[in-house]
């Protein structure tokens, strides 16, 4: 799946699931702004998984740096869509959140949120066309100002973010899951599993039907969980 694909599919999850699944996690139901932010932030860590391809959207966090960090991580896993498109690497991600989080505090926090805005922005093109520093400019002034507006309005976000980064990085498991190439579930055993629905990436039905349903289906989940009571209260 493309990179929009899988923000969306992120967003559209985290929107959908955000008025009981966090309940019977934490034991308690995110408020309308929290909702708002974790779909943003599931968005950007639908990407995490494609860390591994040089060209994928994660490599333009740090032009030629983080794109030779991609390379690396690619050629250290055995090339795109192996082992950080396992269970295990949704795992990590959610284990690593956690601990870091717990750990390393506000900095960490602030720091992975930035990089999920950055990637959900880059993703959904809330950014001028092409990859020219306009663009990429565009695309870390938006991610600071989320950030910033985090920090102060959204204090008890590192309660969830290890959730929400699990979460966005099993979407994008099971969204490549439907594809021809399928995905190790098991890794580090090498059989692929599959369903595959889409049957070439970028083709007509994943770019006519499946974004622009998830679109819409988004929307309408955010006006449920977030919108709508906000519009009763008032």
């Amino acid at each position: 799946m493309m990179g929009q694909s899988h923000a969306i599919s992120g967003a559209l999850v985290y929107a959908a699931t955000a008025s009981f699944l966090p309940e019977k996690v934490f034991g308690t139901v995110p408020g309308p702004s929290e909702i708002l932010v974790g779909t943003l932030l599931c968005a950007g860590a639908a990407l995490l998984p494609d860390v591994d391809h040089q060209d994928a959207t994660p490599a333009h966090l740090l032009g030629p740096v983080s794109r030779a960090l991609c390379r690396l991580v690619g050629r250290l896993c055995g090339g795109h869509r192996h082992a950080t498109h396992s269970l295990l690497f949704v795992a990590l991600t959610g284990a690593g959140t956690w601990a870091g989080v717990t750990r390393l505090g506000d900095g960490f926090t602030h720091a992975l949120t930035f990089v999920l805005l950055f990637l959900a922005g880059r993703a959904l093109h809330l950014h001028p066309p092409g990859h020219g520093p306009t663009a990429w400019l565009t695309s870390v002034g938006l991610a600071a100002i989320g950030t910033a507006s985090v920090a102060a309005w959204v204090p008890g976000i590192a309660a969830w973010l290890p959730y929400t980064v699990g979460l966005g990085a099993l979407t994008h498991v099971l969204g490549d899951f439907l594809t021809r190439r399928g995905v190790p579930l098991l890794w580090p055993l090498r059989r692929r599993f599959e369903l595959p629905l889409i049957r070439r990436t970028g083709g007509k039905l994943e770019t006519r039907l499946f974004v622009p349903v998830m679109t819409v289906a988004t929307v309408a989940a955010l006006w449920w969980t977030v919108f709508s009571p906000l519009l009763a209260v008032s």
